[in-house]
Parts: C-alpha cells; sequence; structure tokens
C-alpha cells in the first residue's frame, strides 16, 4: 500500500504523526511526505521519505495574522500587542501594519503561491497513486489531492486543538486560493473532513465532529541525543522546564517567559532541568547553578520520574507530559495554546495560567502544588493509564490498511 503523508511547515505540527509513518512502514507500506524544501531535512531525521515539493504560507505568518485578526477583534486575550505579521517586531498600535496595503500586494502572491503548491500536490498524487492520504491541520493539501484521486484520508491532530474549535482559534488555514473549487469541490468546508486521526487521550473531551480514530500518543521529540544522566533516576524531585521552538517569533517578544520561569524556581528543594532552543538560552545569559541546562534533549528521554514540567501549551510538551504522567504547569500565549491549558486543566492534571499573569509568585506557588499535592499526580497518573489503553500506532495501521484496500 502507498501512503501520502502531508505536513506544514512547522515540525512540532506534524511531529505527532511520524509514529504512525513509522508503523506503516515497519507494517511494509511505503509512505512519502510531501513538505516544503524548509521541512525536507526535519523529515529526512525523523525516518520518512519528504518529496519537496510544497510551498505556500509560512505557519509562522499564518498565526501572526491571525493573532492580529484578534486584536482587531477585540478578543486578543494580552496586555500587549501582537507583534507586527510580516517583521515579528513588537506593534505599538494595530494599525502599523497596513492591512490594506497586505491584501493588495502581499496577499494575491501569497495565494499564487498557495495553488500552486495544491496543484504539486495533486500533480505528485496523480503520478503516485497513493492508497491513502493523511495530512496535518496545517496542510490542507492531502486533503484535495485525496479528494482529486477519490482516496480515503485522514487529518492527524496535533494535540489538543481541533479544527471544530471556534473560528478565531481555528487550526486549519483558509483556502484563499480557491483550490478546491477549481478542482470542481466547491469552496473549502470542514464537513469535507471524513476522519481525524486523535492522539489525545479522552478525558480532554476534544470536539471532533467526524468520525474520530483514536491512537495512542507515542512522542517524537526530534532526533536530539540524549545524554547518559537521562537514564539515571533523580535523587530528589525533578521539574523540567520545556519551552517553544518558535513562540517568540509567532507571539512577539513578551511571550518570553524563561527568564522569570527560572528565577521562581530559584531555591526550590528540587532539581530543575531546562531545555529550550540555543538562541532561548542564549538570551537567558547566567543561570542559577542549581539549574541544569540541556539544549534540544527530547522531552520522552527528560519527563519520566520528575514530579512537575512548565511549559508554553505547545502540543508535544503536553502530550508527552500525559504520556509520562507528569503535572504541568502551563502558561499560554495564543489561543491554541489557551484552549489546550483549559483541556488539560480541566482534568486535574495541570495548571493554566495565561502568560500574562504567570509572574513568578504564580509559578513558584503552582509548581510548589504541583509538587505536594497528590490530587494532581493521580490525575496525570489516570491520563497516562489512558494514553496507554489507547490502541498503538500499529493497530491503526492495520485500520488504516483496511479502509484503503477495502480487506
Amino acid at each position: 500500500m502507498r501512503v501520502l503523508f502531508t505536513v506544514s511547515t512547522w515540525p512540532t505540527q506534524y511531529a505527532a504523526m511520524v509514529p504512525l509513518g513509522w508503523a506503516l512502514q515497519a507494517a511494509g507500506h511505503e509512505v512519502r511526505v510531501l513538505c516544503a524544501a524548509s521541512q525536507a531535512a526535519a523529515v529526512g531525521r525523523a525516518g520518512l521519505v519528504p518529496v519537496p515539493v510544497l510551498g505556500g504560507m509560512e505557519e509562522v505568518l499564518r498565526l501572526r495574522l491571525q493573532y492580529h485578526a484578534e486584536a482587531v477583534d477585540g478578543i486578543w486575550r494580552y496586555p500587549w500587542l501582537p507583534p507586527h505579521p510580516l517583521t515579528g517586531e513588537r506593534l505599538d498600535r494595530l494599525d502599523a501594519f497596513d492591512t490594506g496595503h497586505f491584501a493588495r500586494e502581499v496577499a494575491p502572491e501569497l495565494d499564487a503561491s498557495a495553488a500552486r503548491s495544491f496543484d504539486a500536490a495533486v500533480a505528485y498524487a496523480r503520478d503516485w497513486r497513493p492508497h491513502l492520504v493523511l495530512h496535518d491541520p496545517g496542510s490542507l493539501e492531502g486533503l484535495l489531492a485525496a479528494e482529486v484521486l477519490d482516496v480515503p484520508s485522514a487529518l492527524c491532530l496535533w494535540g489538543p486543538a481541533s479544527p471544530h474549535d471556534p473560528e478565531h482559534m481555528r487550526i486549519v488555514p483558509t483556502d484563499h486560493s480557491g483550490s478546491f473549487a477549481r478542482y470542481g469541490l466547491g469552496p473549502f468546508d470542514l464537513a469535507m473532513i471524513e476522519r481525524v486521526v486523535d492522539p489525545n487521550p479522552p478525558s480532554l473531551k476534544v470536539p471532533v465532529e467526524s468520525e474520530r480514530l483514536p491512537v495512542r500518543y507515542v512522542p517524537y521529540n526530534g532526533a536530539g541525543p540524549a545524554p547518559a544522566w537521562t537514564a539515571r533516576p533523580p535523587e530528589g524531585p525533578r521539574v523540567c522546564v520545556t519551552w517553544s521552538t518558535a513562540l517568540s517569533t509567532v507571539s512577539g517578544p513578551d511571550s518570553y517567559l524563561l527568564p522569570r520561569i527560572v528565577a521562581a524556581l530559584d531555591g526550590l528543594d528540587c532539581e530543575v532541568v531546562l531545555t529550550a532552543t540555543a538562541r532561548d538560552v542564549a538570551a537567558l545569559g547566567p543561570v542559577p547553578s542549581s539549574v541544569r541546562v540541556a539544549e534540544n534533549l527530547p522531552l520522552a528521554a527528560l519527563l519520566p520520574g520528575s514530579a512537575a514540567v512548565v511549559h508554553h501549551g505547545g502540543s508535544g510538551s503536553t502530550l508527552t507530559a500525559l504520556w509520562a504522567g507528569v503535572p504541568q504547569f502551563v502558561a499560554t500565549f495564543a489561543s491554541e495554546q489557551h484552549v489546550t491549558g483549559e483541556r488539560v486543566a480541566a482534568t486535574g492534571a495541570a495548571l493554566h495560567v495565561p502568560g500574562h499573569l504567570a509572574d513568578e509568585a504564580a509559578i513558584r506557588a503552582g509548581v510548589e502544588r504541583l509538587i505536594g499535592d497528590g490530587f494532581h499526580r493521580a490525575a496525570a497518573d489516570r491520563l497516562r493509564a489512558e494514553v496507554a489503553e489507547t490502541p498503538a500506532p500499529a493497530a491503526l495501521a492495520a485500520e488504516l490498511e483496511a479502509l484503503a484496500t477495502g480487506v
């Protein structure tokens, strides 16, 4: 069987799909991943075969535009303005981003680029003839290719956010290129998504209005090395701090919370381990001797046995913590992350604080509560059990094979 993946321009948005790709390959199926040229190396490092033919709008720009629109509509949650969608610079007023100029001069080329990306996906699919197409929410090229070829497809969620959440936090792009209509399918509509692969434990209550295909979350946090010390159980409580690979780039400099987190945890009777990008670590400057810094360390090697984890509400951090059964302190800076924090907090496995309210006192008190209060540990253990009871990627691979072949 030939299985075509299409993915967005953000590796953390398709990381949850990688183990399913491994399972399909291990079952003897051919897997190809259509991606942008910027993602070819990341896909290859994940052990999958990239086909770098896609283009269109970068996810960073799409999200910045979404945040600016939220601010215009009065539903932006934070006391500062979102960054300029094109430059990423701090805005002092909303009209410093000229929406009219963008619509006239920039958007048409972005729409043309998106149309070329859709056409490239359809052309490749017509040549390769996949039996099944899987795509992440940010890559509708896979859905279009599957519709044109009349083969089964599924959208693969990357975390607790859903295409069926409110419009302002929608995680699927709008087809401004009109490509679905160009291929005779009419305007893109969420009803076209017939199946959703869901790696979330049921207690998160992620809304899905299509056929839900549950799959056990298996962490893939990149291909970085795991130091030998990660194999040894911590001698006392370990608190992990992990931060986004691109949060400041997308949400602006006010979302850079690491210095405040490190200061809040200094002096706690616990081991603190911080993993982040080299750029974010460098911006920290000197850190207390009680903090161990490990750049880009895979969370799956770090979280088991930890007492708590502090993060920004990214899907990879969230689901890996659920997999490991670790209580979470979640400080969020965008709508998608906010809904993630709220859903996990509703289960008791996390404390969620909007980023602008996460001062040193709130962070320290929250982490002390997670460590000392058995309620949150018990909730995290329950969700870990839910994850373990969900069908493994190998089981879903067999189900998808039966769907695609009719056997």
